[in-house]
């Protein structure tokens, strides 16, 4: 099993919404994921807290998938890149991680 984690900051304000307006939507989208995308297993999008430090970043997406070839799948797949676009307008900072169990 592949997991694969990415952690984002979001800009204050972008694309005509706040960071928490972008926040939710971007859950929706990412989450919605499961129903487009076979070779994604799971996938949890999470906010982060008000009452957490603001130097934490601002979303989580947690995701599996069978192997390193579904990953790219996933990664290439339209839908994905869609929802990416949009990231790429509200994003002020990205890091992730991917590793197999």
């Amino acid at each position: 099993m592949v997991k694969h984690i990415v952690l984002f900051k979001l800009a204050e304000n972008a694309e005509g919404k706040t960071k928490q307006q972008n926040a939710l939507f971007l859950k929706q989208e990412l989450e919605n994921l499961i129903t487009l995308i076979p070779e994604l297993k799971k996938i949890e999008v999470s906010i982060n807290s008000p009452e957490a430090p603001q130097s934490n970043f601002d979303l989580m997406l947690y995701s599996e998938f069978d192997t390193f070839a579904d990953l790219d799948v996933y990664q290439e797949h339209p839908a994905h890149k869609k929802v990416g676009a949009y990231i790429g307008k509200v994003r002020t900072d990205r890091a992730a991680i991917d590793y197999e169990v």
